[in-house]
This record gives structure tokens, sequence and C-alpha cells, in this order.
């Protein structure tokens, strides 16, 4: 059984995420703070966390940084929920290693369905296949990626989209195809999430982001 970690200072929210996810099968730890979380993960490993930005002390993304730095924890899906809706706000979110992000207000089945996504993309991983285009080579028994000899860090989702670029290097995938298969079928957010995370992937591959061509109207392709 999946133990999901939620760093949530509203009690209500809290009260709310706890409830649905018991309800559908989840063992749930709560913080109020990202400090004590880190404490709990030194004894038990989470298999996700939903954190929230605002956050007394130190806030989410403050949080999620120290996250994706720790060796035993970095490869953690990690769900963003916070009341902040900006581009700019999910981009920071993005670069720094997150996941996916939610905006409250939200839906319960909503949360229960990206909780769900994210947790079937980690055992859909692949284990031993390495691929190589151009400059980039991913290593899935490993989870690395490199770019001409380099170490690339990219978080699980990044590294998901990268792989199913990849796989089909040449062909067109439109946004819709890539959320579905990066995302899950049950996901419904929109296609912008798609693109925010192709801009942070492109920048963290360096030279080998310029692989990654825009097919106007349609989505992307790596060539």
């Amino acid at each position: 059984m999946a133990t999901i970690y939620i760093v949530e200072d509203d009690v209500n929210i809290r009260e709310i995420e706890r409830y649905a996810l018991k309800n559908s099968g989840f063992e749930v730890e709560e913080f109020d703070r990202g400090d004590r979380m880190f404490s709990a993960a030194r004894k038990k490993m989470p298999s996700l966390v939903i954190l929230d930005i605002m956050l007394p002390e130190e806030d989410g993304l403050t949080v999620l940084a120290k996250l994706r730095a720790d060796p035993d924890m970095k490869q953690i899906p990690v769900l963003m929920v916070t009341a902040k809706s900006t581009e700019i706000d999910k981009v920071k979110g993005l670069d720094l290693g997150a996941d996916d992000y939610m905006t409250k207000p939200f839906g319960v089945m909503e949360l229960i369905s990206r909780v769900k996504a994210l947790l079937r993309r980690i055992e859909r991983i692949p284990g031993t296949e390495q691929i190589c285009c151009g400059c980039i080579a991913l290593d899935g028994q490993r989870h690395t990626v490199t770019v001409s000899g380099k170490t690339c860090e990219l978080t699980f989702k990044e590294f998901e989209l990268l792989h199913y670029l990849m796989l089909n290097e040449g062909i067109v995938l439109s946004r819709d195809k890539i959320m579905n298969q990066v995302w899950g079928f049950d996901y419904e957010g929109e296609s912008r999430t798609v693109d925010m995370h192709i801009k942070t992937l492109r920048q963290k591959l360096g030279d080998g982001g310029a692989l990654i061509k825009t097919v106007r109207n349609v989505g992307y392709r790596l060539v």
C-alpha cells in the first residue's frame, strides 16, 4: 500500500486530503511543516509527497529544493497543491522539480486522479532500457540522463516525458497523446502543462534541448 505524505498547514484542507486519500486505500501521514516531514521520512520513506507552497518556517519551494537535493528522496514524486495559480509560480515549481501542479480550490476526485497517475508512472518506468538520440542518452535502470556525457538532473515527470519522446524519435506527438501517456488517461489538466514541462526540459538538456522541435498547432517531436 502506497504511503502519501501531506505537507499542508491548513487543517481543513489537510483533513479533506487525508479523508479522500484514505478512502481510496492509501496510507497517509500529515505534517504542517517541511522539517517534520523530513524527520518522518528518515524512518519511513513516502511513495509520494503532496506539498503546499505557503508553509510556515520554510515555504514549499524551499522544501521541494531540499527534497531534490537529497540522494535518498530526490526521485519521490511531488504534487504541488497551492493557492498560487499564475504561470510563473507553476514554472518555479516545475523548475525546482515538482512532478505535477494543482491549484486551490480543487475537487477530491481530481486530487485522487493525479495521485494515482503519478504512482502509475513509477510502475511503468523501464527497467533496463537504454536509449540514445543524438547527444542525449537515457538509462532506464539507473534512471539517469546524460547530454554529451554530462549528467542531466531531471524530475520524475521530465524523465518520463523525455523517455516518451525518445521512444518515438522522429514522430510528431500531439499534446493529447503526451498528456495521455505521461499524465494518465484520466488526467484533466490543461495542455499548458505539457508546454511548461517541455520548456523546463529543454532548458535542463542544454544543447540537447534543441533536438525537441515544436510542430505548430500540433505538438512536439524529437529529431
